[in-house]
């Protein structure tokens, strides 16, 4: 049997909360900056187009559809 080490430290899965999330934002000095979100590192980002509430979580969502 072969152990899996996951390669990503525990800050980068752990997730946040919305207050940890909120307590970030507020460190940046221009609060009118538009939110986007990245899956790649930040390679290819996309705007967030609905914040909402599914089950447990707050879903950050953009609702593009490809073409």
């Amino acid at each position: 049997m072969t152990d899996t080490v996951n390669p990503n430290p525990d800050w980068v899965t752990a997730g946040k909360s919305i207050s940890q999330l909120i307590q970030e934002l507020k460190t940046f000095e221009n609060q009118d900056l538009e939110v986007q979100i990245s899956f790649d590192g930040g390679k290819t980002h996309k705007p967030i187009s609905i914040v909402g509430k599914y089950g447990n979580f707050c879903l950050l969502v953009n609702s593009e559809t490809d073409v």
